[in-house]
């Protein structure tokens, strides 16, 4: 979640600009559907977080959020666990796009509770 005095200039940063599928919820929200994430914790002298996109391909990614006009302010950096360059984002925050090194698992389904079956309903293959 972002929280900006620049919400419409984000929202339309994050559609035109890094090209997130969104839902139109009405009143010019827009809720932009990352369909996987992240979440690391690091030790640190100061309580903080950080927002990081991750990409498969971060030279063919920043080229293309180039095209796009993204100002990136940070050259590529290699470190242990992958290479990382920022950019800039409507409000003067800067964002990281990291491509990691280490494989990403696919997340796990939520469990769910088994379907109730509803009284008085037909079974398939049941002859009346």
């Amino acid at each position: 979640m972002f929280f900006t005095p620049a919400a419409d200039q984000m929202r339309a940063f994050i559609r035109d600009k890094l090209g997130f599928p969104f839902t139109d919820t009405g009143g010019g929200w827009l809720v932009f559907d990352a369909p996987e994430a992240e979440i690391g914790c690091h030790e640190s002298q100061t309580t903080f977080h950080r927002l990081s996109f991750y990409c498969d391909d971060l030279a063919g990614t920043v080229a293309e959020l180039k095209q796009r006009g993204v100002e990136f302010t940070s050259p590529v950096q290699r470190e242990d666990w992958g290479s990382v360059t920022r950019f800039r984002v409507p409000g003067g925050d800067e964002v990281e796009l990291y491509q990691p090194t280490h494989t990403k698992h696919r997340a796990h389904p939520v469990a769910r509770a088994p379907k109730r079956k509803r009284a008085g309903a037909a079974r398939s293959g049941r002859r009346r």
